[in-house]
């Protein structure tokens, strides 16, 4: 609920953001945040899930004194990763510039600003992943939701003002992204801040814990030993999630090279990267946001599981969280199937509306298949098989990069080859994650009819419903705002019945749902559940 949260917020500051940063303001923000998003996954953005993978374990055995110690180790690993890579972004941004993006002009200005926030985030990380392998996910969630608050205040009145101070610049849209990113810088600062106050509360009672740990017998293990756990922990999620992330970067320079070299301006380029970025890609990355807090609030529980030797409640653990992550994920890809444009209508009316109504209704697949991508590879993380999502990502990412090419070069598509790369690239994932789960662990079958065909059911019910209406409100009421809220108010009810109604989910399993027990109370009421 935190992280649908923290994206619909994401979202809604990124609407005024982004009518005021214009076009090429967004895609130098966008290529920005790919170079940014790239170094804090190698320096540390994967050690909330090796720390919770690790301390689960831990906590499994009842090893307290571990715990205490793992979380120490990860600290000093997040303060010299977080500040190596955090000074190599500061004093490396105009090399980035100059030799990589020179098609983007000004992009080093947000990249510094960016740069004290990867040795934020590395200690952020550590404290999230210490309370989620302790399974709670209160602090994580409490503190994404401030985090983000802080980033959408932040961001939408300093790329304002930066825009207004700059106005004479040249790089008055470099300065308005650098805007922008300073809120990413301040949230993720005051999310530190509240987790540092949780772990001050919490302390005694870790401190009790390990003390209970000196009576008895307890396998202890040592920092340096800790430290290499930790290390092989990390490096094939760095190592799949770089795979996974550098591939925008890499789209990013394919479109700015080849295009380029065909006559298309520096300027058309940013924008049309920018209508990519803005419009396409943060909308889909609300439903996806879900499947990754899904599959991080996964891992702990079925590490745990697997640790016991509990193959049947592992099974439960990726069955479910790969059925919620469809209930989720299909209907939005109908949605934005069918009511794309009128979508990025209501949000962005300055801005080029149809060609991102059109992103979102050729490239919406990609939402399911990342879901299920992200709940597979932490299903494989899980069972020890980490190195498996970083070889089927670089399967992925290798035939993505000849494809982009061929279609950039050979035919007239532009940036929807990026698009249909965006599409292909989980497909591709998921497919090879799902067949060796099933090599791993030959129990594992997934439920195919209420897993996939009845929310594809239920998904069309919902679109016949939202095309008649937003069509027929078209009849008597001008106004795009008003048809699109009805038909989404609309589209939302009338999956949620049809979906009850085709038995897509028992009582308790809609129990586990986040507020589960008063969807039910809707559905007794409303007469679709018993």
């Amino acid at each position: 609920m935190a992280s649908l949260l923290v994206r619909l917020i994401g979202m809604v500051y990124r609407i005024p953001m982004s009518n005021i940063l214009g076009e090429e303001g967004n895609g130098i923000y966008a290529v920005a945040f790919e170079i940014y998003d790239l170094v804090l996954i190698i320096s540390s953005y994967s050690l909330p899930l090796a720390m919770s993978k690790i301390i689960s374990a831990q906590q499994a055995k009842r090893q307290h004194k571990n715990t205490g110690r793992t979380l120490r180790v990860g600290l000093a690993f997040a303060v010299a990763s977080g500040g190596i890579f955090g000074c190599v972004l500061l004093f490396g941004a105009g090399l980035i510039e100059e030799y990589i993006y020179p098609e983007y002009v000004g992009v080093q200005i947000p990249l510094r600003v960016l740069a004290p926030t990867i040795f934020i985030v590395a200690l952020l990380g550590v404290f999230r992943g210490f309370f989620q392998g302790k399974k709670t996910m209160v602090p994580t969630a409490f503190s994404q939701v401030i985090e983000q608050i802080v980033n959408a205040v932040v961001s939408v009145t300093a790329s304002y003002l930066f825009m207004k101070w700059n106005a004479d610049s040249i790089r008055q849209a470099a300065w308005g992204a650098a805007g922008g990113t300073l809120g990413t810088c301040l949230g993720a600062a005051s999310a530190l801040l509240i987790v540092l106050f949780v772990y001050w509360i919490y302390r005694p009672v870790q401190e009790k814990l390990e003390r209970r740990d000196r009576t008895r017998s307890v396998d202890m293990v040592s920092s340096s030993h800790l430290f290499v756990i930790l290390l092989a922990t990390i490096l094939p999620v760095i190592l799949s999630q770089t795979v996974y992330n550098i591939s925008g970067l890499i789209d990013y320079k394919l479109f700015g090279a080849i295009s380029g070299g065909s006559g298309m301006s520096a300027l058309t380029i940013k924008s049309m990267v920018g209508v990519y970025s803005s419009k396409y890609r943060v909308l889909c990355s609300v439903p996806i946001a879900i499947s990754t807090a899904l599959a991080s609030s996964l891992i702990p529980s079925a590490v745990a599981a697997y640790t016991e030797g509990d193959v049947e409640q592992w099974r439960y653990n990726v069955s479910a969280g790969i059925k919620f992550n469809m209930i989720i994920a299909i209907p939005c890809a109908a949605g934005f199937i069918f009511l794309g444009q009128p979508i990025v209508r209501m949000l962005f009316p300055s801005s080029d509306y149809v060609l991102g109504g059109h992103m979102l209704a050729a490239g919406s697949l990609a939402i399911v298949f990342y879901a299920l991508s992200n709940v597979t590879g932490g299903a494989l993380q899980s069972i020890n098989k980490m190195r498996y999502p970083v070889i089927h990502s670089a399967i992925s990412l290798a035939l993505h990069v000849g494809f982009v090419v061929l279609l950039l070069k050979y035919t007239s598509l532009g940036i929807y080859s990026l698009i249909l790369g965006n599409v292909t690239f989980p497909i591709v994932v998921s497919l090879l994650n799902l067949m060796a789960i099933r090599r791993f662990v030959p129990e594992y079958r997934q439920e195919i009819v209420k897993t996939f065909l009845t929310p594809l059911a239920a998904s069309l019910w919902m679109s016949v419903a939202l095309t008649i209406v937003y069509a027929g409100l078209g009849l008597v009421i001008a106004s795009n705002l008003v048809r699109t809220l009805a038909s989404l108010f609309v589209a939302v009810a009338v999956y949620f019945v049809m979906f009850l109604l085709l038995k897509g989910l028992t009582r308790e399993e809609l129990f586990d749902f986040p507020m589960g027990r008063r969807l039910y109370l809707v559905a007794r009421k409303m007469h679709v559940m018993k």
